[in-house]
């Protein structure tokens, strides 16, 4: 009986159930929509820091960089040729660390032993600087800038320097290079990029002289698996070629860290210990006892490099974080309100339905369940709508992928960026990183609409079983009067 009777009732107010159905709907997809681009926000966010800091590294550990040097300090390349030599053909590498000052490769094992870190390696960031050309005798000092930057390290370009002493014809290649730990592939910004041609690093290559290229600069330098790279007169041979997942890559050429520390001699040097913790929730405990245990260090986390994300991405994500579940939590109220009035309201209509019902035997409770009935099968109607809705509306902003930017700000030390503590040693500078929004719709949030209709339902029929309780079947008489 009591489904017929709400079937029959669901058949004969369909518009009134539509109504009540569209309102919830309404409220169900919004909050779907917001979740589900937060959800994107996080993801593109997560992309930016990982084309950082290396998939799985939960921190690093750095130290300040040195006060900037002073004019006489700047890098000098000597050239030998004599005068009336100018056709030959001459080349000098300067090869410095960047970023940061260098730590002990002692600071790597005493960091692996404190309490809460699972795995801890190093890295030494270098930045080459190869003049090439004619020359007399003479002698070449970079000035201020250090040339044209072409890419993440640099890139071909005509120095802003000076040649004392004679003339010159020549070109400058200023590049990147990254010495990573071989034997700890999983660790470090290498991680952060797909090898796509070639292979990677063995761990038994700890002093090979191999090489992994980044792809756009194998690109400019029409590099690929099998070429070689000169640095400082020794030949790499390039293994592989790696694109980074997302934004610019950590460097332009990777090399193993103990060629890496030779070229630059800093043996038993690195510039950035890679730390991964042995639980994500232990992140803050682990970041405060390496600050305590390993003296004249600055620790930086993915949440501290997080904070200087800006442009349109870190606004997109505020405004969705804040003013949209704000106004999904306020459309999802007046959505309940609006589906209990109306049931109320409903209910009201039907005074002479339910006082014949009760005067023929119906008890309270009876009428009181076939309105929260009717209500549920609206809720479920809405959230069944809302839920097409949602997943309509999160599949349009997939399919767009409107391109939000991201920019890193510079710095030293502790900052987030190419300068921070995730950015392997790399020159502080602020750069702009173009990442495609999308809005992954979970399970969960899924089961957080049902939820909610069930919840729409459950609130309706309140309204309408309140009302519809206190009625009487002398309501039905005076009504017919």
């Amino acid at each position: 009986m009591f489904f017929t009777y709400l079937r029959r009732e669901l058949r004969r107010r369909r518009r009134a159930a539509l109504v009540v159905a569209s309102g919830l709907a309404l409220g169900i997809a919004l909050v779907i929509v917001v979740t589900s681009v937060s959800s994107g926000m996080g993801n593109a966010q997560d992309k930016v820091l990982q084309s950082l800091y290396g998939l799985g590294t939960d921190m690093t550990v750095t130290k300040a960089a040195a006060p900037t040097a002073n004019t006489s300090e700047r890098p000098r390349f000597q050239f030998d040729a004599q005068d009336g030599d100018s056709d030959a053909e001459q080349s000098s590498d300067r090869v410095m660390v960047q970023g940061f000052q260098t730590l002990s490769t002692a600071t790597v094992t005493e960091v692996g032993e404190q309490s809460g870190v699972s795995d801890a390696v190093g890295g030494l960031s270098l930045q080459v600087i190869k003049v090439d050309g004619q020359f007399t005798r003479g002698q070449f000092q970079q000035g201020e800038g250090g040339g044209q930057q072409g890419g993440p390290g640099g890139g071909t370009g005509q120095p802003q320097g000076e040649v004392q002493g004679g003339g010159a014809n020549f070109d400058v290649d200023n590049y990147s290079v990254f010495g990573t730990d071989v034997t700890e592939p999983a660790l470090g910004p290498l991680t952060s990029s797909k090898i796509t041609s070639g292979r990677t690093f063995k761990t038994t290559e700890t002093n090979a002289e191999v090489a992994v290229v980044d792809s756009a600069y194998a690109k400019e330098k029409k590099l690929k698996a099998g070429s070689t790279v000169t640095i400082k007169s020794v030949k790499y041979s390039v293994i592989g070629i790696a694109t980074a997942d997302s934004g610019d890559a950590a460097a332009n050429v990777y090399i193993p860290l103990t060629q890496a520390q030779t070229l630059s001699d800093s043996k038993d040097k690195v510039t950035t210990v890679y730390v991964r913790a042995t639980d994500s929730q232990k992140i803050d405990s682990v970041k405060s006892a390496i600050q305590k245990n390993v003296s004249g260090t600055t620790v930086t986390t993915s949440a501290d490099l997080a904070d200087t994300v800006s442009g349109s991405l870190s606004t997109a994500s505020s405004l969705a974080t804040s003013v949209g579940k704000w106004l999904s939590v306020a459309v999802l109220v007046a959505a309940f309100l609006v589906a209990g009035l109306l049931t109320s309201s409903a209910v009201s209509r039907r005074v002479r339905e339910f006082g014949t019902l009760k005067a023929l035997g119906w008890k309270s409770g009876r009428v009181t369940g076939q309105v929260v009935g009717e209500a549920m099968v609206n809720g479920l109607l809405g959230g069944a709508l809302g839920i097409a809705l949602g997943l309509g509306g999160a599949y349009v902003v997939t399919a767009i992928s409107p391109t939000l930017q991201a920019e890193m700000g510079g710095g030293t030390g502790g900052q987030g960026g190419p300068g921070g503590g995730f950015g392997g040693g790399r020159q502080a500078a602020a750069r702009t990183l173009d990442v495609a929004l999308t809005a992954p719709v979970s399970v969960t949030t899924v089961a957080v609409a049902v939820g909610l209709a069930v919840a729409g339902g459950l609130i309706a029929g309140a309204f309408g079983g309140w009302r519809a309780s206190r009625l009487r079947p002398a309501d039905a008489l005076r009504r017919v009067e």
